[in-house]
């Protein structure tokens, strides 16, 4: 009965999606703004129903009064039975003993059924029966709800892409996910504790309870790499949510999707605080004064732009605390009615003259040209972009505005001007957005940007009406003295008539407004954001509804998080609150063992979270059997030759599962080409997807945040621990990626810090 009223729901709703569509009695541009909301709508609404399909219903509560009441990804009701509830909505609240019932704490519920299904078909069932006095009463292991369904998700094969936990979601987590929306929370996990799953099902919950609220101005999700989003990409469609914006910090300036590699130590200088310094004096130093006087002639009078009129000029239009671009009109019209002044002393003083004749004066003066020149010069009007690229591309600019940042520091942020073939996303780097971001901040918009839109979406809209005209003056059965479109209405005309901006969803218009502020953001690997992204990531949230997920322990980035608080502090004091995940779902307590190891390395005291399943299989350290060779050429072949092998080895365990090889950022590349048969796709320089959903992978580690796979062959430890001053949380990370097995070749000694691994 539940899948008939869904497909009856559902093709409701593409009826009605249908209708929306082929509504021709809508004209005037508010009428089409509301067509195109209401199919957004319904497209968002069919696509929840479809993505349902694929686990309808997951669960069953039986309650101490003999009540059954059925949990799912959505809610049903039973239009011929009174609309009796058939499904509830996982994040309603009466779903919620579903997630947080035991033993202990029945909630009510005597009994909790767990349904594992295919499509339309149930393929296991598992109960837990939470009434102590009845005899079947199971006890709880490690006080985990769900074990069973729990432990065959976590144990099941991966598939490149996250899913959803809507049917296994634990007390712990559950008490995050529904937690109140207002203020800052930290969430603190380590590997496997579902932080991710938990941020993203708080975001579909969040959405749930306080749609009208947030519906509005959507959620921000700020993950890592744009391999992360790509691997979690479905989990919210799949809950039904589509009011989100997904995107790393290089992609949160409009338009742009900043991919230009650059090395971590020049990262590191662009993500320290002091860059916001750097960014205010770039601006301040656009705004000049003349070196000697310029002499003009306007309408036959002499005027003199000197030092003393620009400086009045440009203190007034500063002491305004405008954006710089909005405060050029206050500079040109200060300066205007300085020279005026000039212009009326010389010819015999203001007193010989009336406002009348002052204003005749200013006017001439503004549509002066070549004083127009002259004060552009002084006060340019600037984007973000031509700001960063004329200072790093210039030694002199840089120190004069950069001059409290060490020498070394300088000439790291140095490069050349990219050529204007460049593409867009090869021109910035992803430390390069925050800059971005701070100095669009700085310089505000004169209006230039957005009349350059409009203009080329209005010639679009004209080259299309003029196609129209085109087509109705091409058919040949119109009676010749019958009067044509074409004479009654030009291409220009049409396309104002018709013009109107459309947006698909909440999202889309978020992610198209640099200044659209969002109801909440959720910040994934939160521990790897610099100063200057957080202060891009707080400008995104000013009502700082945010929720913030990740681990010190796995901070890789060198401007990167040592503490929260040190991270928060200066937006929001101490008013946060934290929240610990402390089991590990995703790590065998076998490889968690070892890389419990390099955590009391990182930093004795920090606490581990407990691995509550076991594989039996222990993770194993290969030695590469290393052949003398000229330049070390031999050494590199034996190594990935033993690589390659140990590989096969694990690809053959886990059978259609993934596996992945984490080396370190010098030997991908080489690794690719041997294991793959690919070149290396960043050897442009460019930062690119990776096909998650291939059976081998081969990444750098900053690229495997946040992933999981069944296998996964680490290479060289030591020259891990030795790329980065944080190497060791490097390799923390890397060792923590794998569900089932692992395994660890090296040609180096091994460092001491792996003993536990079994030498194979």
């Amino acid at each position: 009965m539940l899948y008939e009223r869904l497909d009856a729901r559902r093709a409701d709703t593409a009826r009605r999606l249908e209708s929306v569509l082929h509504d021709e009695t809508v004209g005037t541009p508010q009428a089409l703004t509301e067509r195109d909301a209401a199919a957004a709508m319904y497209t968002d609404r069919l696509a929840a129903l479809r993505a349902a399909e694929h686990g309808l219903a997951f669960g069953r509560l039986d309650t101490d009064e003999g009540e059954r009441r059925y949990v799912g990804r959505l809610g049903l009701l039973d239009e011929e039975n009174e609309y009796e509830p058939l499904l509830m909505d996982w994040r309603a609240p009466a779903a919620r003993p579903f997630y947080t019932a035991t033993a202990a704490s029945p909630e009510g519920i005597r009994r909790r059924r767990h349904l594992r299904t295919r499509r339309r078909e149930v393929t296991a069932v598992d109960d837990e029966v939470l009434d102590l006095d009845d005899a079947t009463a199971a006890s709880q292991a490690g006080g985990l709800t769900s074990e069973a369904a729990l432990l065959a998700a976590v144990g099941a094969r991966r598939t490149g892409r996250m899913g959803d936990i809507v049917a296994t979601i634990q007390s712990e987590q559950d008490a995050i996910i529904r937690s109140k929306p207002s203020g800052v929370l930290v969430v603190q996990g380590g590997p496997g504790t579902g932080k991710t799953a938990v941020a993203l099902h708080r975001a579909a919950y969040l959405l749930y309870t306080h749609r009208d609220r947030l519906a509005r101005r959507g959620v921000l999700v700020v993950g890592p790499n744009p391999t992360f989003l790509s691997y979690i990409g479905q989990v919210l469609p799949s809950l039904g949510e589509t009011a989100v914006v997904l995107g790393t910090v290089g992609q949160l300036h409009p338009g742009l999707d900043a991919r230009r590699a650059e090395s971590p130590l020049t990262a590191a200088v662009k993500g320290r605080a002091e860059m916001a310094a750097v960014i205010s004096a770039a601006v301040r130093d656009r705004q000049q004064v003349p070196r000697r006087p310029i002499e003009l002639v306007v309408e036959q009078q002499r005027v003199r732009l000197d030092r003393d009129v620009a400086n009045a000029a440009r203190t007034r239009a500063r002491r305004s605390r405008r954006p710089h671009n909005e405060a050029k009109r206050i500079f040109h019209k200060e300066a205007v009615r300085l020279l005026a002044d000039q212009v009326a002393r010389t010819l015999g003083g203001r007193g010989l003259l009336d406002s009348g004749d002052l204003s005749d004066i200013r006017e001439e003066l503004t549509e002066s040209r070549e004083l127009t020149r002259e004060l552009d010069a002084l006060w340019p009007t600037l984007s973000a972009e031509q700001l960063l690229t004329d200072l790093f591309s210039s030694p002199k600019r840089l120190n004069t505005v950069a001059r409290r940042l060490p020498a070394a520091d300088r000439e790291l942020l140095l490069r050349d001007a990219p050529g204007d073939d460049v593409a867009a996303n090869l021109r910035w780097t992803p430390a390069d957005v925050p800059l971005l971001d701070e100095a669009a901040e700085l310089l505000g918009d004169d209006g230039a940007e957005a009349a350059a839109r409009e203009a080329a979406a209005l010639r679009e809209e004209v080259l299309y009406a003029q196609g129209v005209l085109d087509v109705l003056d091409l058919e040949e059965d119109l009676d010749p003295e019958l009067l044509r479109a074409t004479d009654v209405v030009d291409a220009d005309r049409l396309a104002e008539r018709q013009a109107v901006r459309r947006y698909d969803s909440t999202a889309d218009r978020a992610a198209a407004d640099r200044e659209w502020t969002y109801g909440h953001v959720i910040v994934d690997e939160a521990q790897e954001l610099s100063p200057m992204a957080w202060r891009l990531v707080m400008r995104r949230c000013p009502t700082r509804s945010m929720t913030i997920v990740g681990d010190i322990a796995q901070t890789g980035d060198l401007s990167g998080a040592a503490s929260w608080g040190e991270v928060l502090s200066p937006f929001v004091a101490a008013r946060w609150r934290l929240e610990q995940l402390t089991v590990n779902y995703r790590t065998p307590s076998e490889i968690a063992d070892v890389a419990d190891d390099v955590l009391a390395a990182i930093e004795s005291g920090l606490a581990a979270p407990r691995s509550v399943r076991s594989t039996g299989v222990p993770p194993r350290a290969v030695r590469v059997d290393l052949v003398p060779g000229p330049d070390g050429v031999r050494t590199a072949t034996a190594l990935e030759d033993t690589v390659a092998k140990v590989l096969a080895e694990e690809t053959g365990a886990v059978g259609d599962g993934r596996t992945a090889v984490l080396a370190p950022a010098a030997r991908v590349a080489a690794l690719r080409e041997r294991l793959l048969g690919t070149d290396d796709p960043e050897a442009d320089g460019a930062e690119v997807d990776v096909d998650l959903t291939a059976p081998v992978v081969v990444l750098p580690v900053t690229a495997a945040k946040g992933l999981e796979f069944d296998a996964v062959v680490v290479v060289e430890p030591a020259e891990l621990l030795a790329e980065s001053v944080r190497g060791a949380n490097d390799l923390y990370v890397a060792l923590t990626r794998s569900t089932q097995r692992l395994a660890v070749v090296h040609a180096e000694p091994l460092p001491a810090m792996l003993h536990r691994l079994h030498q194979a």
